[in-house]
């Protein structure tokens, strides 16, 4: 199968449209065309339907298949480049907002706050390579995970919601290695005037009508709070797609909505979750490394 036909398939069934597809990709109009028809007729099968433009049920199949395949590709691509290049390669890292900041590290998944995991591997890494210039990137969790998996990030910290035996859910790292580095309790993150500040513990199930700020990238995202209790509440009065903690607290601080959040967060006033028993877990993300600083730097972050 050709992946560049592969790849075409995939933008025209994201964009919805072979004209929107076109654009992205570079090509004419009459090429997507062509190579939606040159895989279809290898397939045997019609894979969009032409209006609207949408997969048809075997095209939703190919589409489970086809992100991975792509991400290995391109991730092989970075990874042979890398091991034939001449000139000094940097070690590019990169986290989601709370994993930035780490947490303390012993053994497997170490208790504790947020702090300075990733700071002091990166200082490790410095000792032992002195020459490594390092590239660090924050951004969301699918950011993180895809950018590792395409290779472009040697390693990636992520954080989430998970059971206390569980790994975080993640998209497209199916072939990744992943290692908890950090855990930490959850609290829910609320004003100093709401009803509930006083409460020494809170169950989540008793807040699913509260008001909520949905902050996928900072705080436990609405779906799983739904998904965990089996509501249909945790409806956000406000989405916020940034990723600045700072941004988040002042929202709550000032009673726009109700997050959850690592114990470790600075609210202004924190509730602990009592139940279900959830903790935030920060997982290090990496495939293949060939470069030393990588290693070592792998190597700190799961001590």
């Amino acid at each position: 199968m050709d992946p560049h036909l592969l790849r075409t398939f995939v933008t025209v069934a994201e964009c919805g449209s072979f004209s929107a597809a076109a654009e992205r990709l570079g090509y004419t109009q009459s090429a997507v065309s062509q190579h939606i028809s040159t895989l279809e007729n290898d397939l045997g099968t019609p894979l969009l339907r032409r209006r609207p433009v949408t997969p048809t049920p075997a095209g939703e199949r190919l589409l489970e298949h086809a992100a991975p395949i792509l991400l290995r590709l391109t991730a092989a691509r970075a990874d042979v480049r890398r091991a034939v290049s001449t000139t000094p390669t940097p070690l590019t890292v990169a986290a989601t907002p709370l994993a930035s900041g780490g947490g303390r590290s012993s053994g497997a998944a170490a208790p504790g706050p947020p702090g300075g995991l990733l700071s002091a591997a990166l200082r490790q890494v410095r000792r032992l390579h002195p020459g490594t210039e390092v590239r660090l990137t924050v951004c969301g969790r699918e950011e993180v995970v895809e950018g590792v998996a395409s290779g472009d990030f040697a390693l990636g910290l992520v954080d989430g919601v998970a059971a206390p035996s569980d790994p975080l859910r993640l998209s497209d790292s199916m072939h990744l290695r992943t290692t908890a580095v950090a855990h930490d309790d959850l609290v829910v993150a609320l004003p100093n005037d709401h009803p509930l500040a006083s409460r020494r513990g809170i169950a989540l199930r008793d807040l699913a009508d509260a008001r909520w700020i949905n902050a996928p990238d900072l705080a436990a995202p609405l779906a799983v709070l739904r998904a965990t209790t089996g509501s249909d509440g945790f409806r956000p009065a406000i989405t916020y797609a940034g990723t600045d903690l700072h941004t988040l607290l002042t929202l709550i601080a000032n009673g726009h909505g109700l997050a959850v959040l690592p114990r470790s967060a600075p609210a202004q006033v924190a509730v602990p979750l009592t139940s279900p028993r959830l903790v935030h877990r920060t997982e290090l993300l990496h495939g293949h490394l060939s470069e030393p600083a990588a290693t070592a730097l792998a190597a700190a972050l799961s001590k």
